[in-house]
This record gives structure tokens, C-alpha cells and sequence, in this order.
């Protein structure tokens, strides 16, 4: 029910029937107002070919419209080449500006600069932050320089579990997807192929998601999949419910629920360092679901 209390006019709205529908217009009303209202008129996206950028690149159009978007893409040294295709793809698809910045060059200088200071040291997930890291610099660049807001991409079953990079992929002034779980984010995808069709290329569906910052990685080195992840995450962040009674009603092994439920509690620090999200579930991480960072205790 809308009411305009000067004129005393009024009319009634019906909601959407399709939850999926309704989350994808709460989101491209969400960006639209946050945007306009912080005093900003275009936006920046760093589009990696993945499911999270497309999304966020697709939301972002049907906000602002498509002259008022720009895709970078960052390509570092184990960045597919089909993964570059599918982000130049979607953002001929939308009608987008893209823009390339290669990684590679900066991430060998910046080794080659750490390479006694990592004398003796293996590589491991250091060299990976590193390059998230050069991407969130790149764009704050061009965010400084334009005058765009970055979008950052996260989803929030990657932000539940610590699966994102402080000062790298969480750069930006709004994580538009912060409160979307990975399972939500290919319906929405599908929702927004439903308004651009075809604009999400197939190929951004079919491949298996990857951070791609080490050789052949996959989300799934590291996690549970994200249709397990994702009932976890829900039982435990959005009901409050027990580790030993969400494995017993999931019919998980209690293992897998204690591991995925100390992630999220070990990375509320990142979390409060995150760009603002939009709040589309019943508990959105930020103002929604705040912990203490310092914290000893335990069930």
C-alpha cells in the first residue's frame, strides 16, 4: 500500500508472485537508491567471468542503465582464457563499457620485489591475496580518478565462511549480492537472463565456480558444495540453531558442520569491515547479525 501523506492519494500493489522475482527487484531498488541517494550517478564492476560479477553487472543496468556501468576486467596468471571471453560476452550482452587491466605484469614485479623478504617460505595462499588485492587497488584507481562507485561482488555464502579477500575482492562502497546465498545467485542469474536474454553467457552457468588464483582451483577445494553449504548457513546464521542439531537434521557428518560454523564465527572480522550490504533474507550479515570479534567461547 503506497500513500502520499500531502496529497492524502493512495494505491495498492500486489506483491510479486515468485520470491525469486521479488528479490531481484528488491536489488536493483536497493542499488538504484543507495546510489543516487550517496550522491553517485555511475559505477565500476570488476568482472572476472564468474557467476557473482555477471549478476552484479546485470542488477546494476536495469538500476542505472547501461551507460552508467563499466566492467574491468583484471585477468592475473591462471585466469582462463574462457573466463576473459564470458566477461567481454556479458558486457557486449548488457551494452556496458569494459575496460582491461591485466594483473599479470604488476603481480611478477610485486614477487619479484618480495622474493627476499619470502626467502625460504613456500608459496600459498599469500601469493593469492596478492593478486585479489592488486584488482581492489585497480579499481579504487579508477574509482578515484572517475569518480564511480565500485561494486563489489561477494556473495554471502562466501562472505559467511571467509572465502573473499580483505582490501582485494571486498574493495568498493556497496556489496550488492552481500546477502545472497551461492544457491540464490543462479536463480537470480536466470532471473536476470529472463530480462536480458542471453546476456549471462550458458558457459558462466556450466563451469564449476573458481576464485582462479592458483592452478585448476575450485571453490569446492576448500568448502563443502554450496547446496550443503548453504542449508548449513541458513540453519546456523539466519535460525540460530546448534551445530550438533543442524548435522543431525541435514544428515551431515557433525564434523562438516563444526567446520563450516567455526568459519564463520573465526572471519566476523572481515565481515565488519565490509562494504554495506542489501538485506534480502531475514538475517543479513552487518546491522543484521553483529558478533564480537575478539570471542572465547564455545558450545
Amino acid at each position: 500500500m503506497l500513500f502520499d501523506s500531502d496529497t492524502g492519494a493512495g494505491d495498492q500493489h500486489d506483491n510479486l508472485a515468485e520470491e525469486c522475482e521479488a528479490v531481484y527487484a528488491a536489488l536493483v531498488l536497493g542499488t538504484r537508491d543507495y546510489i543516487r541517494k550517496c550522491g553517485f550517478e555511475r559505477v565500476l564492476i570488476g568482472l572476472s567471468g564468474g557467476i557473482d560479477s555477471s549478476l552484479t553487472a546485470a542488477i546494476a543496468v536495469d538500476a542505472l542503465g547501461a551507460r552508467n556501468v563499466t566492467g574491468v576486467g583484471m585477468p592475473g596468471p591462471f585466469s582462463s582464457e574462457g573466463s576473459v571471453h564470458d566477461a567481454r560476452a556479458l558486457a557486449e550482452n548488457l551494452g556496458i563499457r569494459f575496460e582491461m587491466a591485466p594483473i599479470s605484469p604488476i603481480y611478477d614485479e610485486f614477487l619479484r620485489v618480495l622474493d627476499p623478504l619470502f626467502a625460504g617460505a613456500r608459496q600459498d595462499v599469500t601469493e593469492e591475496n596478492l593478486q585479489a588485492r592488486l584488482r581492489g587497488v585497480t579499481l579504487m584507481a579508477l574509482s578515484n580518478k572517475w569518480g564511480d562507485l565500485v561494486l563489489t561482488t561477494g556473495n554471502k555464502s562466501e562472505l559467511a565462511v571467509g572465502y573473499c579477500t580483505l582490501y582485494g575482492d571486498m574493495c568498493g562502497g556497496l556489496a550488492v549480492i552481500s546477502d545472497v546465498p551461492k544457491t540464490l545467485v543462479y536463480d537470480l542469474s536466470r532471473a536476470a537472463n529472463r530480462r536480458h536474454p542471453g546476456a549471462i553467457p550458458q558457459s558462466v552457468f556450466d563451469k564449476p565456480p573458481s576464485a582462479e588464483l592458483r592452478p585448476n582451483q575450485k571453490d569446492s577445494d576448500s568448502l563443502p558444495p554450496y547446496e550443503i553449504l548453504d542449508q548449513v548457513l541458513r540453519a546456523y546464521v539466519e535460525d540460530y540453531q546448534a551445530p550438533r542439531q543442524i548435522a543431525q537434521d541435514l544428515g551431515l557428518p557433525l564434523e562438516t558442520v563444526v567446520d563450516v560454523v567455526n568459519k564463520v564465527d573465526r572471519n566476523e572480522y572481515k565481515r565488519q569491515q565490509a562494504a554495506p550490504g542489501l538485506k534480502v533474507t531475514s538475517k543479513a550479515f552487518g546491522i543484521g547479525r553483529r558478533f564480537p570479534i575478539a570471542q572465547k567461547y564455545a558450545e
